[in-house]
């Protein structure tokens, strides 16, 4: 990974992790499985997030994308191409609460 992909990662993680408190936080870069895609031209990545946080108890599937989304919409699309998005409450079976 290059130190800008490092960097954008970072980036990312920093906007979920302070929009969500507490939360735990995973994002990982998958461009390099999009390479020579036409959407990842222009340097933008594909990336994949798992944030598992008590902001999303009691919400729907659509409505915990959308506050994800919301927290990295500046980013999109000149930073980000693509995002694949896990977002787990403490009530979804095997997600333990963080401490």
């Amino acid at each position: 990974m290059s130190a800008a992909a490092a960097a954008r990662s970072e980036q990312i993680r920093a906007r979920l992790e302070a929009a969500f408190a507490s939360a735990r936080v995973q994002v990982i870069d998958d461009s390099a499985q999009h390479a020579g895609h036409a959407g990842a031209r222009g340097g933008a990545g594909h990336y994949s997030v798992r944030v598992e946080s008590a902001a999303f108890s009691g919400r729907t599937r659509l409505e915990r994308h959308r506050l994800v989304y919301g927290a990295v919409a500046d980013l999109i699309p000149h930073e980000i191409h693509a995002l694949s998005i896990e977002a787990l409450s403490p009530d979804d079976h095997g997600v333990e609460s963080s401490p």
